[in-house]
C-alpha cells in the first residue's frame, strides 16, 4: 500500500530546499535598499517575496486547485517608481535563478523548475499574490511563511522558511527548512543547513538540505537535570520572565536557547531542547497561522491577546507530535488550524515531549493563576 502524501511531501522539500538556497544567496549578497519596512515595522526583504513566488509558483503547477494562505502581497511591487521597478526586476532575477536550477534529489520538472523554467514579472507577482487566502476548516491549502525570523535572517542568525499542507483543519504535511542551523548543535562551526519534514502518521525526518543523509527523529525522554527551554531571542515576542517562572516551579536550573524562527521546532525535535512555551508579552500583539495566535488569561476580566498565524506553528505542531512531543495551548487543548489565518481561540504554545507535557502544564496553570 503507497503511502499518504508522498508527493506532496516531496514536492515540498523540493520547494523549501530552493527556497532555502535562494534566500542564502540574497544574504550574501544583498544590495542596499533591497529593504522594506512593513505597517508594523518588521523589515522584509527581498528574500521573502522571492522565496514566496518560486513556492507558491511549485505548488500551483503541481496542485492548480489547492489553496495558499501565504505572508507576502505583491501590492507595492506593482506602483511604478524606479526603486521599486528595481527591486522588482531583482525578485525575478532571483526567483528565475532558484526555479531554474539544476533539478536535484526528489525534483521533478513538472512543478515547474530546471533548466528552461523562467517565469516573467506579471506571473511571479501572480504567485505571490496567490497566496491571499484566508484560510478555513474544509478543504486543501498550503502555508507559507518564505522568511520566519526575519531579524535572525539579517543578522546571518537563524529564520526558517516554513511550508505546510493543511487539510480539512488538520496539519498533513510539514516542512522546516533552516539554512544557518547547524547539523549537529553541539558543532557550532560544523556543517549548516538542515531540513525537518513530518507527515502525519509516518513519523519525522531530519535531513541535510539537499535532500540527503535522511535520518528519523524521536525526541528523547524527560530528564530534569538536562530540560531546558527554547526561546525567542526577542522578549518583545515571548515572555522571557514567564518562562524562567516556569522554570523554577519545574526545579530546572539549565539555561534556555534563545534563536528566532521556527528554528526553535527542530531543535526541540531533535533533542537540542526540551520545551517550547510561547506567552504573550502584552495585549494587541498578533501573529499568524504560520504562525498562531493564542489567547492568555491573566485574570477573569483580562485577557491579554496574541493571535499567532498559522504559518508560523502549523509545521511545527507537526514536527512535534510526530517525532513524540505533545503541543497544547496553555490550557491543554490542541491547537486549531481551521480558524482561518490565525490561531484565534488558543491560550499560549506549549511544546515538549510527552512524558514532560503535564508536568509543564502545571507549571504554567500555575504561573497563569499567580499572574
Amino acid at each position: 500500500m503507497s503511502l499518504a502524501y508522498i508527493t506532496e511531501k516531496q514536492l515540498a522539500i523540493s520547494a523549501v530546499r530552493r527556497a532555502c538556497l535562494l534566500t542564502s544567496s540574497v544574504f550574501n549578497k544583498l544590495v542596499k535598499n533591497e529593504t522594506l519596512v512593513k505597517g508594523d515595522k518588521s523589515p522584509v526583504t527581498v528574500a521573502d517575496y522571492s522565496a514566496q513566488a518560486v513556492i507558491s509558483t511549485m505548488l500551483h503547477r503541481a496542485y492548480p486547485d489547492d489553496l495558499i494562505v501565504g505572508e507576502e502581497d505583491a501590492s507595492d511591487l506593482r506602483t511604478e517608481s524606479d526603486s521599486v521597478s528595481s527591486l522588482r526586476n531583482r525578485i525575478v532575477e532571483l526567483a528565475n535563478e532558484a526555479l531554474t536550477a539544476e533539478l536535484g534529489i526528489g525534483d521533478i520538472a513538472e512543478w515547474g523548475i530546471g533548466p528552461g523554467s523562467e517565469q516573467n514579472a506579471n506571473q511571479l507577482l501572480d504567485a505571490i499574490d496567490r497566496g491571499s487566502y484566508e484560510g478555513g476548516r474544509s478543504g486543501r491549502m498550503w502555508t507559507i511563511d518564505p522568511i520566519d525570523g526575519t531579524k535572525g535572517f539579517l543578522r546571518g542568525e537563524q529564520y526558517a522558511v516554513c511550508l505546510a499542507l493543511i487539510v480539512d483543519a488538520q496539519v498533513q504535511v510539514g516542512v522546516l527548512g533552516c539554512p544557518n542551523l547547524p547539523w549537529d548543535w553541539l558543532e557550532p562551526d560544523g556543517d549548516k543547513g538542515c531540513l525537518f519534514v513530518a507527515v502525519r502518521g509516518q513519523g519525522a525526518q531530519q535531513m541535510k538540505l539537499s535532500g540527503a543523509d535522511s535520518a528519523p527523529l524521536t525526541m528523547p525522554p524527560y530528564t530534569p537535570s538536562t530540560f531546558n527551554f527554547l526561546e525567542s531571542v526577542e522578549a518583545a515576542h515571548s515572555s522571557h520572565s514567564t518562562t524562567s517562572q516556569i522554570s523554577t516551579i519545574m526545579g530546572l536550573t539549565q539555561s534556555p536557547i534563545r534563536m528566532d524562527s521556527q528554528a526553535k521546532y527542530g531543535c526541540l525535535v531533535r533533542g537540542d531542547g526540551g520545551a517550547y512555551v510561547r506567552m504573550p508579552t502584552g495585549v494587541g500583539y498578533q501573529e499568524k497561522i504560520w504562525a498562531s495566535i493564542s489567547f492568555f488569561c491573566r485574570g477573569q476580566d483580562e485577557k491579554v491577546l496574541i493571535l499567532s498565524v498559522i504559518q508560523d506553528h502549523a509545521t511545527g505542531s507537526l514536527l512535534v507530535t510526530e517525532s513524540g512531543g505533545i503541543i497544547t495551548d496553555s490550557r491543554g487543548l490542541p491547537l486549531d488550524f481551521g480558524l482561518g489565518r490565525t490561531l484565534g481561540e488558543n491560550y499560549g504554545i506549549i511544546a515538549t515531549v510527552s512524558d514532560a507535557h503535564a508536568k509543564l502544564l502545571d507549571a504554567v496553570q500555575r504561573v497563569v493563576k499567580e499572574d
